[in-house]
């Protein structure tokens, strides 16, 4: 299975959309991670088969996605959450805590607009940056693959 990560899109529809055009055949599900519902919202106009979630931001006013989801894919329960009700701009252990009491593998958080991709202690965490205004570094996204012998989650830069 092939997750496609994106977070922090904020309005700048084009990098979202290239990402879509240029994994859609292969990737099993996207995920948008906060800061950018219009986006969402205008690629399953688009692609109204897409396999896509998404998660609001402080950005995503008026929005009824929830802020926090947790789920299965490719039989591992993952975390996601855009990450300001967390204070991940202070520290991701809220969050990782949270993932663990969840029983989670993968806990996905954007709002720093910093890429980011480790794993401890059983947990592999991810910000996939951001495709249209990153804080530190290169324009990113981020991908997961879920195979048999293990997870495999790695970052993009456009």
């Amino acid at each position: 299975m092939r997750i496609i990560v994106v977070s922090d899109t904020h309005r700048d529809f084009r990098p979202f959309y290239d990402i879509v055009l240029r994994y859609q055949e292969e990737a099993n599900l996207f995920l948008h991670l906060g800061d950018g519902e219009r986006e969402v919202d205008e690629i399953k106009d688009l692609f109204p088969n897409l396999p896509i979630r998404n998660v609001r931001g402080n950005g995503d006013m008026l929005s009824l996605a929830p802020a926090v989801d947790v789920f299965e894919a490719g039989g591992v329960r993952i975390l996601m959450a855009h990450g300001h009700t967390f204070h991940v701009k202070s520290g991701i252990g809220d969050l990782e805590r949270t993932a663990r009491n969840s029983g989670c593998s993968i806990a996905l958080y954007g709002h720093t607009h910093i890429a980011d991709n480790h794993y401890e202690d059983g947990l592999y965490t991810m910000n996939p940056g951001s495709p249209s205004c990153p804080k530190e570094g290169k324009p990113s996204f981020g991908v997961i693959d879920i195979m048999p012998n293990g997870i495999m989650p790695f970052l993009v830069n456009l």
